[in-house]
């Protein structure tokens, strides 16, 4: 298009990429050579990437190219270029967590939801940083550098642990990224770099191939610079997948239905008292979730607020739970080569290592109560919104995580509820704060419920119009 420049290609949504590849104004393999030269450009920078495919991302764009000339069409996805956080397992192409134990680890088979985004045409262009094993802190100990967060690259961090996906979305390194969230793993990052983060209900998406933190809290999800994008990459990798000990076998709807919906007449809960009582946050972050849900009602959205079980008793459940099975994990190779883990993740493991079965039973008695009661909330609501993040992006750790180490000292976060009670949940820009720093809030549904959730955050993203690129 006339006066477009490559970077103009690199922000494009996959929507809008779709529509020109279909159009014949665009070709995968330009939009493939404009990323990865981007790539090359600024991660030095931004550390997003640890494994940059070029080669491989150069050969499924020419195949996705020659597909769309011959009039062929795998699917929405078809020539758009993804990233892969590295808990993700890729055939042939290394897979490490962000960990120097899994330094050699080659796996000879791709994660189910990779798998699905091949079948669909997808570029695969590489292998995005996190924290180590999706759970530690960064530290100057670990095998790579961490991400940094592109709206202030000096101050900034990105948050947990999809690090790398929010930074590569939110920069023009990938339209699209997919995250893992065991305890807001995507909406956090999601949140401070300006994304839109969705993490699907429980065994919507197969976790076969991912490198487990929590057995029955993981998730895996998009991230992606409009919400449209995130609801046409979950049409994609949701499904049932036999091999997933806790995949779901429901029909699934027409995520992208969501987009352009009516939210006149929704039901949303605000959860207030988790940022007002439970814990604190950012006097601008609660300015923005505030006209956030002005403009909701503006569009005929029912809000009023209600209360579930206090924050800290969330926190607790998911600690104990996600704590001990991480443990069952990993424990074995932090036995044998503990200096092989970062300093953080050295002394987390240890906390999975002190939890009694006892604990972990009454703390899976109690998700069970705070998912029933989570349960009667949507009899009430379509929605519930609530922050994603108490504050902007903090500055990066410069104590070799030693703080974030300390047991027992990580306070609670309003992601969690969500992951405990198996629920979906999205995260949506909501503005920026003073020093420019972006600002996110959440919305979740009950199980299944991601079209609801999905149409109210394409409405409240609508409204509040484009958003500017960060100044890299």
């Amino acid at each position: 298009m006339t006066g477009e420049t490559d970077d103009d290609l690199c922000f494009l949504s996959a929507a809008t990429a779709a529509r020109r590849f279909r159009n014949g104004t665009l070709t995968p393999l330009a939009l493939t050579e404009a990323l990865l030269a981007r790539i090359a450009r600024l991660n030095d920078t931004l550390h997003a990437y640890l494994l940059v495919d070029a080669e491989g991302a150069r050969a499924a764009a020419e195949a996705a190219t020659r597909a769309f000339a011959a009039g062929h069409d795998p699917g929405p996805m078809s020539g758009i270029p993804v990233g892969l956080k590295d808990n993700i397992e890729t055939s042939g192409l290394r897979t490490t967590a962000h960990s120097r134990v899994l330094l050699d680890h080659v796996p000879d088979r791709d994660a189910e939801v990779v798998r699905r985004l091949k079948a669909g045409g997808a570029v695969m262009l590489g292998k995005l940083a996190c924290l180590e094993f999706a759970h530690g802190a960064p530290s100057p100990d670990q095998a790579f550098l961490p991400a940094r967060n592109p709206w202030n690259t000096g101050h900034g961090f990105t948050g947990g642990s999809s690090t790398g996906s929010a930074a590569a979305v939110a920069a023009g390194l990938a339209p699209v990224a997919l995250g893992t969230d065991t305890g807001g793993s995507i909406r956090n990052p999601a949140a401070l770099c300006a994304t839109a983060g969705l993490m699907p209900t429980y065994g919507r998406v197969s976790r076969r191939g991912i490198v487990p933190y929590s057995f029955s809290l993981d998730h895996c999800g998009p991230l992606a610079w409009t919400v449209e994008d995130c609801a046409i990459a979950l049409g994609v990798i949701a499904g049932f997948d036999a091999e997933d000990p806790a995949s779901r076998d429901d029909p699934l709807p027409d995520f992208t239905a969501a987009i352009g919906r009516p939210v006149a007449g929704m039901r949303v809960g605000v959860l207030r008292h988790f940022f007002e009582e439970d814990s604190d946050a950012d006097s601008e972050q609660i300015a923005a979730l505030d006209r956030a849900l002005e403009i909701l009602r503006g569009l005929g959205a029912e809000i009023s607020s209600t209360r579930v079980s206090p924050l800290g008793i969330y926190h607790d459940a998911k600690t104990v739970i996600g704590e001990a099975e991480f443990y069952a994990a990993h424990g074995h190779d932090w036995r044998r080569r503990a200096s092989d883990f970062g300093a953080s993740l050295r002394h987390r493991i240890m906390e999975g290592a002190l939890i009694s079965a006892d604990d972990y039973l009454q703390a899976s008695r109690a998700r069970r109560q705070l998912i029933a009661e989570m349960d009667h909330q949507f009899e009430n609501f379509d929605a519930l919104i609530t922050l994603s993040v108490p504050y902007p992006a903090p500055v990066m750790p410069r104590d070799g995580g030693k703080a974030a180490a300390r047991p027992g000292t990580r306070r609670p976060n309003f992601n969690q509820p969500f992951n405990v009670c198996a629920v979906p949940a999205l995260s949506v820009f909501s503005g920026f704060n003073d020093d420019g720093l972006p600002l996110g809030l959440q919305i979740a549904g009950p199980a299944c419920g991601e079209v609801t959730i999905l149409a109210l955050g394409h409405a409240l993203e609508t409204a509040m119009g484009p958003r500017p690129r960060p100044a890299l």
